[in-house]
């Protein structure tokens, strides 16, 4: 097939999706509120429906349906899989009564780029194979629901319906976000461009720590909950290494008034890793942490709250990298380097399971999770074309 004409259909087609990703945005869709999720989800398969794609769908009660849209799926070949997820961190009306803006160079909105740039991306690039003709092999797109809170609501099961449509296939590429933030060992080539091949998995613990009410005025006779919490951050957050473990206790709760020595505290740890032994570490910390004693006659339960797998080092991966690089060589494409992210993704369980796994190459933004989150619009075409001729030429 012509990749030439593969990325003038990409080009032909890219105002219209400029306007999907607009309104696919416009949809808030944070992770709890299964209804809104589910409604851009029936937006998407009715998209998919009209290109006659074959549809699978995980149903769940709590939080948002899971999708998988198949291009072609009777085609012999082995599958490549695009993938993004649907749901956003904010709650509606957190950017305003019109959360999506666009100006001449960039969208701004409630998850423009993680991870309905994604999204968009996808379909643009499966709608310009489809008009090309091509049918060489099947080409999927699985659509997560409760990416952004670790897949806590549904229990991994969206996750092992996403590990079970990916079976098989010959590359998995995540369209989270594309983008020099927040990556490290990124190549200094002008003609170089990121894509995660490593990231740190995630173990969130709460802390319930108990200690003795009593007056302020006469607190030698109370044991203060919040100062027995306050000794085990400090030594939960002296976990800081960039390619090691990093702790960070982002929500404490405790005491009932200023003048009430506090009888209870709570709190949460965010512990990242990079690889299973830096986990088994990090899990041994906690305990010895949880059951040291501070302050006398405190006590103290701990409760894992979620965990995420780690991405760790895959030949497998890497041969995918270079395979995808060859491609982009001959094309005269940026090339790929691969780089390590801090941040969870569902690709570190896709990879976990030995299916080829290259992450977050998807729309170019930053600022993600935040207010100010914004992409790049010119990076919507130039992502579809990284991923359709990978779909063709692979």
């Amino acid at each position: 097939m012509n990749s030439g004409k593969l990325f003038a259909a990409v080009d032909k087609l890219n105002n219209e999706y400029i306007d999907f990703w607009e309104r696919i945005c416009m949809m808030e869709t944070p992770t709890q509120d299964k209804k809104r999720v589910d409604v851009l989800g029936a937006f998407l398969k009715a998209k998919a429906v009209d290109f006659g794609w074959e549809i699978e769908e995980h149903v769940e009660d709590t939080t948002g349906n899971a999708l998988c849209f198949t291009m072609n799926p009777a085609a012999p070949g082995a599958p490549v899989c695009f993938s993004a997820h649907m749901d956003t961190v904010h709650p509606v009306g957190s950017f305003g009564e019109t959360p999506v803006r666009v100006d001449r160079n960039r969208i701004y909105g409630p998850g423009v780029t993680d991870c309905k740039g994604g999204i968009a991306a996808a379909f643009l690039a499966m709608h310009a194979l489809q008009v090309m003709g091509f049918s060489r092999r099947p080409v999927k797109l699985i659509l997560q629901s409760d990416e952004e809170m670790n897949s806590r609501p549904s229990g991994k099961r969206t996750v092992d319906f996403m590990i079970r449509m990916a079976k098989g296939c010959a590359a998995f590429l995540n369209l989270e976000t594309h983008s020099v933030l927040g990556y490290q060992n990124i190549g200094t080539e002008k003609n170089e461009e990121p894509a995660v091949l490593i990231r740190k998995g995630i173990l969130t613990y709460r802390f319930y720590v108990r200690g003795k009410a009593a007056h302020s005025a006469r607190c030698m006779e109370g044991v203060s909950a919040v100062a027995e919490a306050a000794h085990k951050i400090l030594e939960l957050e002296k976990m800081k290494s960039e390619r090691g473990l990093t702790c960070s206790c982002g929500l404490i709760e405790g005491g009932t008034g200023v003048n009430v020595v506090p009888e209870t505290c709570t709190f949460t740890a965010d512990i990242r890793f990079l690889t299973s032994d830096q986990m088994h570490e990090a899990e041994e910390n906690v305990r010895r942490i949880a059951e040291k004693q501070y302050v006398p006659g405190s006590e103290c339960r701990v409760e894992l709250l979620g965990s995420r797998c780690a991405m760790e080092y895959s030949r497998l991966n890497e041969e995918l990298l270079e395979k995808m690089n060859e491609i982009y060589r001959r094309e005269g494409m940026p090339l790929l380097r691969s780089t390590m992210s801090s941040g969870g993704s569902d690709a570190a369980d896709i990879s976990a399971a030995g299916i080829p796994t290259v992450d977050s190459i998807g729309v170019c933004g930053e600022f993600i999770h935040s207010l100010k989150e914004r992409a790049e619009l010119d990076s919507l075409a130039a992502c579809a074309k990284r991923v359709a001729v990978i779909a063709m030429e692979l």
